[in-house]
């Protein structure tokens, strides 16, 4: 940063040589930041300041004698016994730190005594502040700004120092006693010490502030911090105003101090006029909050160039070839200085990333708002497949690890708020799986590289990272929810051999889901799957259908598995109590096998869209649609014989079974029961009411990466347009943005 400050300077300065003779000038323009503006006076003032900045190439280690300012102010008190100075900690006596210290002294010490002295001597002579001040930058032109102000403060607390300790001591020791009585010392007017405390405390503060802002502006790297931004450039120039001010302090601090000495007993019973030094207090206080929001401003700035080149090294780390994972998940699960960042769900022991060293690893990845229904499910297939794998040592060997990355973005969020931190405890301790042990351990850049590459959007999505690092699939929880670890290694060419071996069938509609329904299917038994959010067509059409049933002498289940809206979830929670209260059909009581239904079925489609077999050949493709179609309209159902899929429709459903008596009736010994209702239902009702056409949801946040650019209607087989609308979604507690296909 120092650099770019003498390089600004000698931009507005001018006096360059451009040509023997010639020298080019640049008008001075008043710089102007967000909450400090220089007037009139202070671009003149600065102008000359700058004509005394000639620093040379020594670079003065100033942080270590700041600090040791900083002690002495601090414990520079009326009385070390009844004061919170002899409660400050010692510093500490290290050895390498007392030799590093000592070696900056030899080298400034000279400067600091001449500055003290300088000070001292021209205040007792009446010189007025700021010729005093200007003075000093005079005797400390050859260092760079954060030095001058680092070295001047020193100087202060040189003279600052030895007053108060003569005042502390002075009734202990003898020697104090005599110094304080041979430099005039008031020590037995505490009213005069009290005054000198309480009026140089506020400025005292401030000055300390300030130094310790410049100083940290100055170790900002100059790689970041560039003069081509204008902001930065104007912020930047006001840093000499800054070291003014904050030493036309010192020199008013020292000069009240050296008066109360040179006057001696004759200040016994006068009060200092604490105007000047309220005035430079409110000066200082000013500067201080402009230059705490220029560093916020900078280390923003900074964090901003560093994430952008972290994701680009991110990306060409993916991108290269490795012999194993390691250098994959150290930069994905940054440890710095943690050795053990992860944490084991089985044991609840820290661990290091070595645990997963050429293994494949499943990226559960989410922030802390992940369902509960999402998790449990998940849970389920993973104790499951463990269990199914262990060994006759009774370990269990399974060919992957599962690892969750909390995503809390802005991290800022996490230690300002205590309740993200209860929640992402709490979702650690139930998790049987590896985890990472703090989202502060994802860094800004790996998120942004998980949105970028993976389209993370906060829903959960599942990577996987093959033995060596390189990514097996972007988002493996769709062919989880379908076939649980049966999909290993969760490849594409895995995937498209699952499909190979699947038809549109009961099976594959409920398979892993529940066990009822499953063992429901035979070759001798009507089974419909149904569902809605209206109770009255659910009476009407399940009572209907079990007479139909009954009178055909055919043996018919029901089951109702809800709907896909999870905002509904509540609503639905209460149809299936009903449903089972009043014996309408089987429903399940956990609302996460709902939830999984709905669930599994988003995962065909987008399964299929992402193999590309949207087409309208794919009988699977087809069916799924229609569900998840007929869904948004309300009430529809899925009627099958044994695991053959007689048909899906919509609500008119119900009215074919109402009006079995009077129509189909007649044509059940001929046809059979299914045949009987699909002609009529087909012939008959949608004759009169017709088919609707499809409209789908894609929840971009929750599925990204995986929504067609186009796809047909199932019904009449045109093209479908393309929507995009946004709901807000309580039970997510977000905002969900959805894409709509509607005809």
């Amino acid at each position: 940063m120092e650099s770019l400050i003498k390089s600004q300077h000698a931009q507005q300065l001018g006096g360059h040589s451009t040509r023997a003779g010639q020298t080019q000038t640049t008008e001075m323009v008043p710089a102007t930041t967000e909450g400090l503006t220089m007037s009139s006076d202070e671009s003149m003032m600065l102008k000359l300041i700058q004509q005394t900045h000639s620093p040379d190439a020594r670079e003065v280690q100033v942080r270590g004698l700041l600090s040791l300012v900083e002690d002495i102010l601090d414990r520079a008190t009326l009385d070390s016994d009844d004061s919170n100075a002899s409660m400050l900690p010692l510093p500490t006596e290290d050895k390498l730190m007392q030799s590093s210290m000592m070696s900056v002294l030899d080298s400034v010490s000279y400067a600091i005594d001449r500055v003290a002295c300088e000070i001292a001597y021209k205040s007792l002579t009446g010189s007025d502040a700021h010729e005093i001040t200007m003075s000093v930058f005079e005797h400390l032109s050859s260092f760079h700004w954060h030095g001058k102000l680092v070295l001047t403060l020193a100087a202060f607390a040189l003279n600052y120092g030895e007053f108060w300790l003569l005042v502390q001591f002075h009734s202990k020791n003898q020697l104090a006693k005599s110094l304080a009585m041979l430099k005039l010392v008031p020590v037995q007017n505490r009213v005069t010490l009290e005054s000198v405390s309480h009026g140089l405390n506020d400025l005292i503060r401030e000055m300390k502030s300030v130094t310790a802002c410049v100083v940290e502006l100055s170790e900002l790297p100059d790689r970041y911090i560039t003069l081509e931004d204008p902001h930065l450039s104007r912020i930047i120039s006001t840093i000499p105003i800054a070291v003014y001010w904050t030493i036309r302090s010192i020199v008013a601090c020292i000069s009240q101090i050296n008066m109360i000495t040179a006057m001696g007993h004759e200040m016994m019973n006068t009060q200092m006029d604490s105007w000047e030094t309220s005035m430079l207090a409110n000066k200082l206080k000013n500067i201080h909050d402009h230059l705490a929001e220029t560093l916020k401003l900078c280390y923003r700035h900074i964090e901003t160039q560093r994430s952008s080149e972290s994701l680009k090294m991110l990306h060409s780390l993916f991108d290269t070839t490795h012999i194993d994972n390691m250098k994959i998940l150290t930069a994905l699960i940054h440890p710095k200085n943690h050795s053990t960042p992860l944490q084991d769900g089985s044991t609840k022991r820290k661990v290091h990333l070595d645990v997963l060293r050429r293994k494949t690893v499943l990226l559960l990845i989410s922030d802390l708002d992940i369902s509960e229904d999402e998790l449990s499910i998940f849970e389920q297939i993973y104790t499951e497949s463990r269990r199914n794998l262990l060994g006759i040592d009774g370990k269990s060997h399974m060919p992957y690890e599962v690892v969750w990355v909390p995503v809390v973005d802005p991290i800022e969020d996490y230690e300002r708020y205590p309740s993200l931190q209860n929640k992402f405890e709490a979702l650690r301790e139930a998790m049987p799986w590896y985890t990472v042990d703090s989202p502060k351990l994802i860094e800004r850049h790996a998120v942004e590289f998980m949105r970028e590459r993976w389209h993370f959007m906060n829903k959960p999505i599942l990577v996987v990272l093959d033995p060596q690092g390189n990514e097996a699939s972007l988002n493996a929880l769709h062919m989880i929810w379908i076939w649980g670890t049966e999909a290993f290694p969760f490849t594409r060419a895995r995937e498209e051999e699952l499909w190979r071996n699947e038809t549109l069938t009961l099976n594959l509609i409920v398979d892993g889901i529940d066990s009822v329904i499953f063992n429901w299917i035979n070759p001798e038994n009507y089974i419909f799957l149904y569902g809605g959010d209206d109770l009255d067509w659910i009476r009407r059409f399940t009572m209907a259908a079990k007479a139909t049933a009954k009178d055909s002498n055919v043996k018919l289940e029901m089951a109702y598995v809800g709907k896909r809206n999870h905002s509904h979830r509540e609503q639905i929670r209460r149809i299936s109590e009903a449903v089972r209260a009043e014996n309408l059909s089987h429903s399940w009581a956990e609302p996460a096998l709902m939830w999984f239904f709905w669930a599994r079925l988003e995962s065909m489609l987008y399964s299929k869209i992402q193999l590309g077999k949207s087409d309208d050949q794919d009988e699977v493709m087809q069916g799924i649609k229609k569900i998840l179609s007929y869904d948004k309209l309300g009430g529809w159902a899925l009627l099958s014989k044994g695991a053959e899929i007689v048909m899906i429709t919509h609500g008119v459903i119900e009215r074919t079974v109402t009006v079995y008596d009077r129509t189909w009736k007649t044509h059940v010994p001929t046809k059979g029961y299914t045949k009987a209702m699909y002609d009529h239902h087909h012939d008959e009702i949608l004759r009169e009411t017709g088919n609707p056409c499809s409209h789908f949801d894609f929840h971009i946040t929750s599925r990204s990466g995986r929504i067609p650019e186009k796809m047909n209607c199932f019904e009449c087989h045109r093209p479908m347009e393309k929507y995009m609308s946004f709901a807000c979604c309580h039970d997510d507690k977000l905002l969900d943005q959805d894409e709509n296909y509607n005809f």
